[in-house]
């Protein structure tokens, strides 16, 4: 018997059916499903038969995750940094991260706990970025992001000044709206719009990207996967710390953060052979020339 976890985009009934569909499944066949307690009552109420709330997916063999990127930057925000194999199941618009399509969500999971990996799936493992935090004074915990993690302004209409050490020697105090330190992964998101380079995801790297920077040096830096950031809120005014895109902190003058890359890692696990510059060309729609 497996321990399936399911999330789910609750706002989506199609993603709430195919979570539907995947609990009938596992009952059918002898699994055990957990879902999250904010996910339980909406797959419950649409019918879903023998789910319990785990809010940690603790001990699951696999999780489902039903959604768009969104739900599976949730569903490994979840896991904090346990490598559980993380099955994305796309009904959203872009589907950068997901690899299955809704129709094929049970047909994938059933391959996944009866074949064999390296012949019917293989693994895909992706670099986690981890940020610790000090705020007055104290140790005040770390979070695990797989695309970024962002410090930036809490009030509209006024810059912040961020002081950068880079393995303990000073970089320079940006005055910008924020800073970005993405992964590789997260080089296709919030870092691009703000003009960072595209990474491959195979690589181990770390991506220094100024928001709205008001200062001449305007460039994302990339870095070696082994150099640690270090940034300090100086000036007067306070930040927020944002972990793929949810808030976990708020800073003050003083404050630090650290930022590196994670010893753990995010497992997706893929049905089919991809290569990333063809993902890219298709998710962005690149033309032939």
């Amino acid at each position: 018997m497996a321990r399936v976890g399911i999330a789910i985009h609750r706002f989506r009934e199609d993603a709430v059916g195919v979570g539907v569909d995947i609990a009938a499944w596992c009952s059918s066949n002898g699994h055990e499903c957990v879902s999250s307690a904010a996910d339980l009552p909406v797959l419950t109420s649409a019918g879903a038969p023998g789910i319990r709330s785990d809010d940690d997916f603790g001990d699951v063999d696999v999780l489902v995750s039903i959604g768009g990127d969104g739900t599976m930057l949730r569903s490994v925000r979840s896991l904090a940094g346990r490598p559980v194999p993380v099955i994305g199941v796309n009904v959203g618009l872009l589907g950068y991260l997901t690899g299955v399509e809704q129709a094929s969500a049970v047909d994938a999971l059933g391959v996944f706990l009866n074949g064999q990996s390296g012949h019917q799936y293989t693994f895909d493992d992706r670099m986690l970025v981890r940020v610790r935090i000090w705020s007055g004074g104290s140790y005040a915990g770390e979070h695990f992001a797989l695309n970024e993690i962002v410090v930036e302004k809490k009030e509209t209409g006024h810059t912040v000044r961020l002081a950068v050490d880079i393995d303990g020697a000073h970089f320079t105090t940006y005055a910008a709206d924020g800073l970005i330190v993405a992964s590789p992964t997260g080089s296709t998101a919030y870092s691009m719009s703000a003009r960072g380079p595209i990474l491959s995801p195979r690589m181990r790297a770390l991506l220094v990207t100024p928001v709205s920077p008001h200062m001449l040096f305007d460039r994302a830096l990339v870095l070696d996967a082994s150099e640690k950031i270090r940034i300090e809120v100086l000036g007067h005014r306070s930040v927020n710390v944002a972990s793929d895109g949810e808030l976990v902190h708020s800073l003050r003058p003083g404050d630090v953060v650290e930022v590196d890359a994670a010893g753990e890692y995010a497992r997706f696990v893929r049905f089919e052979a991809t290569r990333f510059h063809q993902i890219l060309k298709s998710k962005f729609g690149l033309a032939d020339r």
